[in-house]
């Protein structure tokens, strides 16, 4: 039985969508699916830096669609849903979401990551209410206010960095002794005059009655504890790689992450993952980016090969032949 597609491509961020470009660019049939829309979380992001383009950087909502439109050229097709389980069947994988069910050949898992949470007292009460995940849509709420930022790397500092046209203050707390953003992030924060930063430092409560009016943290070294007044919260503490729908379909790392090979398949045959949600990413667009297209193109290769032992014809596939 044929499948109803080639390759399926779960998750629309910029690591899906370069698979699916790349694939589709290679005669697959090739659908890619996201709960959100093309771009996920990066088109909220107000400046990207770490992905190629225009020296002045771009903004999430620029890249997103600007990939999508590629996609839509190369013929892929697209489709809203949350995937829930992966299975194998005799000619690929079953993908099965809230609405959506499908068979590929073959599956790239691109479903990135979920902003993980603080888990202190306030945190869920004021979640949209003072407490919030980004900068650069709930900016100019607080212009003229003081804002705390809880995190010390890339996107802890960007949101920062967006904050600094809006904020009367904007203070940095981070657990660690140093920050861990790029040299370049770190020096623009600490040339900003409204920026301040508290290393060392956890958040413990935010309070406040309606709306956020103070977050509570602890001095590690010390152990004291004190009040910050402020009106917004934003977290960037990490994150947490969507991979619970994957079950024991394939090999997680202890970190919850995708287990991948140089050709980013994983541990079941056909079955490839790219971007943030792979084991050992340096989580850079570009990177997740390059991961896509490498996972696209083995995909591709995959689905040659079984072709091939399965038919006396050439595959219809247009297969890069590997570099050297």
């Amino acid at each position: 039985m044929a499948n109803d597609y080639d390759i399926a491509v779960i998750g629309a961020g910029v690591g899906g969508l370069n698979a699916a470009i790349a694939a589709a660019r290679h005669g697959a049939r090739t659908m890619i699916i996201d709960m959100l829309g093309a771009g996920g979380q990066v088109i909220n992001v107000d400046r990207i830096d770490n992905f190629p383009g225009p020296a002045e950087g771009m903004s999430g909502f620029e890249l997103g669609p600007m990939l999508q439109m590629q996609a839509d050229e190369a013929g892929v097709e697209f489709a809203l849903d949350t995937i829930e389980t992966i299975s194998k069947t005799d000619t690929g994988f079953r993908v099965a979401g809230a609405d959506l069910d499908l068979t590929a050949g073959a599956v790239v898992i691109a479903a990135g990551s979920a902003k993980r949470t603080l888990g202190i007292p306030g945190e869920a009460e004021f979640e949209g209410r003072g407490v919030s995940h980004c900068a650069s849509c709930d900016g100019p709420l607080m212009r003229g206010k003081d804002v705390c930022i809880i995190g010390g790397g890339d996107s802890a500092l960007d949101e920062a960095l967006a904050l600094v046209p809006h904020a009367a203050r904007i203070t940095v707390i981070h657990r660690g002794f140093h920050l861990t953003a790029s040299a370049a992030l770190q020096t623009k924060a600490r040339e900003a005059s409204n920026i301040e930063i508290k290393l060392n430092t956890i958040a413990i409560a935010i309070s406040g009655e309606g709306g956020v009016s103070a977050i509570t943290v602890r001095d590690l070294s010390t152990g004291t504890e004190s009040e910050i007044p402020c009106h917004g919260v934003f977290v960037y503490v990490g994150l947490e790689p969507n991979t619970s729908f994957l079950g024991d379909t394939v090999t997680l790392a202890a970190d919850g992450r995708i287990v991948v090979d140089l050709d980013m398949q994983t541990s079941m045959p056909g079955i490839f993952a790219a971007g943030d949600i792979r084991a050992r990413s340096v989580a850079h667009l570009a990177a997740s980016a390059g991961d896509g297209v490498t996972a696209a193109i083995c995909a591709v290769r995959h689905l040659a090969e079984r072709q091939g032992n399965t038919q006396q014809a050439e595959p219809r596939f247009a297969v890069v032949a590997p570099a050297g």
